[in-house]
């Protein structure tokens, strides 16, 4: 006998009312919040979960939280049981080896009652300033998790509706600036609320039963979609490797990053157990986070068009080994856990490459390129620390030249600073941003192009730089060209002139100034195919010169 109630159009319009719930969450979130990172960046995101914690619908945000959140509160659950859920509650957890994540990241989470039936989880995560590391918002060379802040297993933030003071005063002791920080976790409180509200207001509306129902049919649709794709590849084994250029503690030592890939019929497999041990800088991460980036490089190929969910990711397994740069262990330091992810990602395009040609790009600048300045702002009589990832090229494909000046693919919707915003927050002048000439790969179709954007001092202050892949720059596919490496010069034609990737609290004086170059992607395709036309083009926008264009593309003269 047939027992379903739901027809195939509530379906749809639970699975897209699941969706704007989490966006009006994500709304909440940034439009509350205190820092720039959060309210100009978008560093965050949110998700909604049923009550076995798999998602039911996810915000636009940073990839490199897809299908992560859940850890949390099955992490929380598997300490606490399955009784610790109660109205009411909303829990805290920024532990590094239980999110994956560094310890900035915090995730704030709670459960959703009707009728005094568990029904789901609502979850946010977003970065916040600083968590009272050795060095404003964070180290650049910190050896050990104890540097990097206030650690959090999870705890009750909210308590039967009431906030727990006690814990909050300990926060906003452990901070160096618990105004905006106690200001980011009340929006994620708040976030939390709507969520719980939204999610209990769907299962009102439509009956548990029937959400459960619609549930069953988005995962079993969205499983169905990814192992057809799956399928689709030939069985065989696949292997990449790239290089970090060092861990910022022993600059010497590239650190190996390897993946090897076996599709067998509708599954596939990710394996990074002979990737480096733990290194000594903070380039670890915990081993949800390695899904998380494997899920990037997979949806990426698998199922870009179709929203994350609890049906998501079934045909994948992961081999992580503990111990290793992606299976870190106390006390590992995990303050820039994300470098070798986003290199991870682009290795799954990169080892898939033979058997998905048309799908596949070539490689993407990668990193997030940081740039962290710290001081006193004499304009407010205030201290200040600012973080930015820069923007990069990412690679061509077949069909299309790589997209310019983007975040990098572990950070998504994540957004650079306008400059009139930085500009007011922070005593700085902007003095320069644009395009980085010649930096994409050549190609038939040329890679996307870098940026430069240069900071001049307004006072003395302090810069931290972390930035990633000259050791394994951009490289391109099916014969284009590596991208260029980034740069980082401070006080160019100066005397005092010097140049670096990485730094941790290196003094400024007012007037210094620090020009960020970062990558462009690969390219795609032998370059003396691409089309002249195309190449004049790029000449006439700037983003080429003419000598790279005799060089690179035999390029002899202006198409008439």
């Amino acid at each position: 006998m047939n027992t379903r109630t739901v027809d195939p159009v509530t379906v749809e319009i639970i699975r897209n009312a699941l969706s704007a719930a989490a966006e009006d969450m994500n709304a909440s979130l940034i439009r509350s919040a205190y820092t720039p990172i959060i309210y100009e960046g978008g560093d965050c995101v949110v998700a909604l979960l049923d009550d076995q914690h798999q998602v039911l619908g996810q915000s636009a945000g940073l990839p490199i939280f897809l299908g992560n959140l859940e850890t949390c509160t099955i992490a929380t659950e598997e300490m606490f049981g399955r009784e610790c859920w109660q109205p009411g509650d909303v829990w805290i957890l920024n532990d590094s080896y239980l999110g994956g994540t560094h310890l900035n990241d915090v995730t704030i989470f709670g459960p959703v009652f009707v009728d005094e039936t568990l029904v789901g989880f609502t979850a946010s995560r977003a970065h916040w300033i600083d968590v009272g590391s050795k060095d404003p918002g964070g180290s650049m060379d910190s050896v050990s998790i104890f540097q990097e802040g206030l650690r959090l297993g999870p705890q009750k933030l909210v308590e039967g509706g009431q906030k727990v003071a006690a814990l909050i005063d300990t926060i906003g002791r452990n901070v160096r600036f618990p105004y905006p920080t106690t200001g980011d976790m009340n929006a994620m409180i708040a976030c939390i609320e709507m969520g719980q509200q939204r999610l209990a207001e769907i299962t009102q509306r439509f009956g548990l039963s029937a959400l459960r129902q619609a549930r069953d049919d988005i995962f079993a649709q969205t499983e169905q979609l990814e192992r057809e794709v799956i399928a689709g590849i030939p069985d065989g084994v696949y292997t990449a490797e790239g290089f970090l250029d060092n861990d910022g503690i022993t600059l010497e030592e590239p650190i190996p990053v390897r993946l090897t890939i076996t599709v067998a019929g509708d599954s596939i497999d990710f394996d990074v157990r002979d990737s480096a041990d733990q290194a000594v800088g903070p380039v670890n991460c915990g081993y949800a986070q390695t899904v998380s980036a494997l899920r990037v490089g997979y949806k990426l190929l698998v199922s870009p068009d179709v929203p994350g969910n609890g049906g998501s990711f079934r045909p994948m397994t992961v081999q992580v080994r503990e111990g290793s740069v992606f299976g870190a262990v106390a006390p590992a330091a995990c303050q820039w856990y994300f470098s070798h992810l986003g290199l991870l990602i682009d290795m799954v395009a990169r080892a898939l490459a033979p058997a998905m040609p048309e799908q596949v790009a070539a490689a993407s600048h990668g990193d997030s390129m940081i740039v962290m300045l710290a001081g006193a702002d004499p304009r407010v009589d205030r201290d200040y620390v600012s973080l930015e990832a820069t923007l990069g090229g990412w690679g061509a494909w077949q069909g299309s030249d790589g997209e310019s000046a983007l975040i990098n693919n572990v950070n998504g919707s994540l957004k650079d600073l306008p400059i009139e915003v930085f500009e007011a927050r922070f005593p700085f002048r902007i003095s320069d941003y644009g395009m980085r000439p010649d930096s994409a790969g050549p190609g038939r179709w040329r890679g996307g192009v870098g940026v430069v954007r240069e900071y001049e001092a307004l006072t003395d202050c302090t810069i931290s730089l972390w930035f990633e892949r000259a050791v394994t720059p951009p490289w391109g596919l099916e014969g284009g060209g590596e991208g260029v490496g980034p740069e980082v010069i401070i006080n160019p034609g100066r005397e005092d002139e010097r140049r670096m990737l990485k730094c941790n609290g290196l003094r400024l004086r007012k007037g210094d100034v620090v020009r960020c170059l970062t990558s462009g992607g690969g390219g795609y395709g032998d370059p003396a195919e691409r089309d002249r036309a195309l190449v004049q083009a790029d000449i006439d926008a700037g983003i080429v010169t003419t000598e790279h264009a005799r060089e690179a593309y035999a390029f002899i003269g202006p198409v008439m």
